[in-house]
């Protein structure tokens, strides 16, 4: 890799690390190529990105950002797991982790908060931001549905009556 192919990687890890809403250090200690495009595949549906990057321009682009502080895990073969939703990347690592033991969590942030592998975990419980969302559309329709059933309870009880009375 030569010197401009470095610097158009530590700029596009430090756009990154401005977008993303959490990061998640892994370590991988021999994941076939099979199982790492696996891993990559489930990390792009569920909207996040998985990137294999050197720890010395990973620090590099980490300098100056809110992610700085998860340069303590950079050592070693390690991978990043990004994702504008702060639960999605999380959620894919910690599945993946479960079924496979060369995949392992190190820690991560989201935003300036440090997160230790419990941390992460923790995240990967929450619901995600599409839950989320579908939880509150739910929540807002709700009312309106309760509401068109009520009013037209009466008129359906009258009906009901008038059939029972006609039918004697």
């Amino acid at each position: 890799m030569d010197r401009s192919q470095k610097a158009d990687l530590v700029a596009e890890l430090k756009n990154v690390f401005a977008e993303t809403g959490v990061v998640v250090v892994t370590r991988n200690h021999g994941l076939t190529v099979e199982q790492s495009s696996d891993l990559r595949a489930k990390m792009r549906d569920a909207g996040a990105q998985f990137k294999v990057a050197k720890n010395r321009l990973a620090l590099i682009a980490l300098e100056d950002s809110k992610y700085q502080p998860i340069s303590e895990f950079l050592t070693g073969p390690t991978a990043l797991a990004t994702s504008s939703d702060p639960v999605a990347a999380a959620k894919v690592a910690v599945e993946f982790a479960k079924g496979n033991e060369k995949f392992e969590i190190i820690g991560g942030a989201m935003g300036e908060t440090v997160l230790d592998v419990n941390g992460i975990k923790a995240l990967a419980e929450l619901p995600s931001l599409d839950e989320l969302r579908g939880t509150l559309v739910g929540l807002i329709q709700a009312p309106a549905t309760k509401i068109a059933r009520i009013a037209k309870e009466p008129g359906g009880m009258l009906a009901r009556v008038l059939s029972a009375k006609a039918a004697a």
